[in-house]
């Protein structure tokens, strides 16, 4: 029998220390009236209020993310002042007292009011701040960041994450996301921060006007080495903030027949048509594909709310349509960038993936005569991967083509260039699908997949790892596999075998265990792709299922 939950003192009284030193009155009120349920003895409001006093949030792959609400352990302002204190006070540690810090929002539930009170506190603080004009996609606060020299920059987003979520995402005096031990030094500065209700708060931060976003439009319209422009655009900003940067991003660069979902353009924190607005996610790109059938595209382009990924859809041969995985987009635009690059600018070109990605970027790589590097999860590590640093991408729909001014994933450049791409094979009477193919007869027919296990217990997965790593198998889809344990430096579990890999993970963002698979089966001239398609295909079926019965037998202990 389950053992009722029960309101303990210790519970109680951290709770009504964080209300009396909340900053905000109508968290305060939130707050208060869970409480009053939970004292009452209502045992959902004791579960609520153990799990919203569980915080703090902590910095994960892309910096804060949680449900907005009240307590330590949600996105609310008294969250965002002492997040924002302690990064004040990291930065004056660092140096860089009275620097310029650049602060951005998406348009979210609170992300206004988050921004603004972010702001106040580092103009308290004596910073130099600039507040971008109004709710713009994370690539151009991440492009502000580097064109005005600023030492940390704050952009108030939850991506992609469902409509209940917000975030803080954080960059460095290099223009890119934190990492360790940066993350570990902002959490104990913030621990130290007194109460929000005494964090100083002042006005005078200087709004930025739309230069910055023209400044950006211009560099980004520069991107494509191509000479064709006929194309016809099917794109969706999901909700977010990203259609009328992308609109404009796409006109400036010369592509102009361009149609938006118009369900989906206006910015919206409720997001009516997904509940959870990523494009990898089944059936949120249904009426992308619809409207590029509609109006006869050439391409179709769905960005996430906060425009950092791009999702690309093509049709095939019979006109049907499907949205291509984040490794097909990432190898394409890999071997796009480097066939057009002047070496005489870049004589040593890098490019870079991660440990989940595909393995053909390698490849393409060394047919370029380019260096490549594999990184951790994340883009603060990509961004991070070297010098001569040319493209980057990850699997999850991380695009980075221009890291000479965009140190980050780029959804709105990566469009420009995935359209400059489709309208240069256009022009040869070619698609993207045949682009893949060429890839596949030269290195290789590399098929990739995802599977996610969904929990509602954090717990559950760190004891699925630990079950993992005590006994891992040492046989996958009929070949022998090794184990590699990422431990101490990442929470992953990667399995190697001939042509089939599995790298298993906690996600950084969701509260999910991933499994990224990939296989790989070499093309021959004699026999065509065909053949090796339909092996890679019965292997990675195989694989999948082998995988998912492993994270079933290891959830059932």
């Amino acid at each position: 029998m389950t053992t009722p939950a029960r309101l303990t003192p210790e519970l109680r009284d951290s709770a009504f220390r964080w209300i009396a030193d909340d900053a905000d009155p109508e968290a305060r009120t939130e707050l208060q009236a869970v409480l009053a349920r939970a004292m009452g003895g209502e045992e959902a409001a004791v579960a609520e209020l153990t799990d919203r006093m569980a915080g703090p949030l902590e910095f994960g792959t892309a910096g804060l993310r949680g449900p907005v609400r009240a307590g330590p352990n949600g996105m609310n302002l008294a969250v965002v002042i002492r997040t924002t204190a302690g990064v004040a006070a990291w930065l004056d540690r660092h140096g860089h007292t009275g620097a310029t810090v650049v602060v951005g929002r998406d348009a979210r539930h609170g992300s206004e009011a988050f921004a603004a009170a972010a702001a106040d506190v580092l103009t308290a603080a004596g910073f130099d701040v600039r507040v971008l004009p109004r709710p713009l996609p994370t690539p151009v606060l991440a492009f502000a960041a580097r064109h005005f020299g600023a030492a940390a920059a704050i952009q108030i987003t939850a991506s992609h994450n469902p409509p209940a979520d917000n975030g803080y995402k954080l960059y460095d005096d290099t223009a890119v996301q934190i990492v360790p031990p940066a993350d570990g030094e902002i959490e104990a500065a913030i621990e130290a921060v007194p109460a929000a209700v005494s964090v100083p708060r002042a006005p005078g931060a200087t709004p930025l006007g739309e230069d910055v976003v023209r400044a950006y439009l211009s560099r980004v319209a520069a991107l494509p080495a191509g000479q064709h422009r006929d194309l016809r655009v099917a794109a969706t900003a999901l909700h977010g903030v990203g259609a009328d940067v992308l609109r404009a991003a796409l006109h400036e660069a010369g592509f102009t027949d361009v149609h938006l979902v118009a369900e989906q353009a206006a910015p919206d924190p409720d997001f009516p048509t997904v509940s959870f607005p990523n494009p990898e996610e089944p059936g949120v790109t249904d009426l992308l594909l619809a409207l590029a059938v509609e109006v006869a595209a050439d391409i179709a382009i769905a960005l996430d709310p906060d425009a950092d990924r791009c999702a690309l859809g093509v049709a095939d041969a019979h006109g049907a349509w499907r949205m291509l995985r984040g490794d097909e987009s990432g190898v394409l635009l890999g071997e796009h960038i480097l066939s057009t690059l002047d070496k005489t600018v870049v004589p040593d070109p890098l490019v870079a993936t991660t440990i989940v990605s595909s393995s053909m970027l390698a490849g393409i790589a060394r047919a370029h005569g380019a260096r490549f590097a594999q990184t951790l999860t994340g883009f603060k590590w990509l961004a991070r991967a070297g010098t001569g640093l040319v493209f980057a991408y990850e699997e999850a729909l991380g695009l980075c083509v221009n890291p000479g001014f965009v140190r980050d994933k780029d959804g709105i450049a990566a469009a420009v260039l995935a359209c400059d791409l489709a309208a240069t094979l256009k022009a040869q009477g070619q698609s993207l699908l045949d682009a893949l193919d060429t890839l596949a007869a030269r290195h290789g027919v590399h098929l990739t997949d995802q599977i996610s296990l969904r929990v509602t217990d954090l717990d559950r997965i760190g004891r699925l790892m630990a079950e993992l790593r005590a006994a891992p198998p040492t046989e996958l889809a009929g070949q022998p596999v090794t184990s590699e344990d990422l431990l101490p430096e990442a929470d992953v579990l990667r399995l190697n075998g001939t042509g089939a890999r599995v790298v298993i993970r906690p996600s950084g963002t969701e509260p999910k265990l991933k499994a990224y698979l990939e296989v790989t089966e070499p093309a021959t001239a004699e026999t065509g792709l065909a053949p090796a398609r339909k092996r890679a295909n019965e292997r990675l079926t195989t694989l999948r299922a082998e995988v998912h019965t492993l994270f079933g037998m290891h959830a059932r202990r």
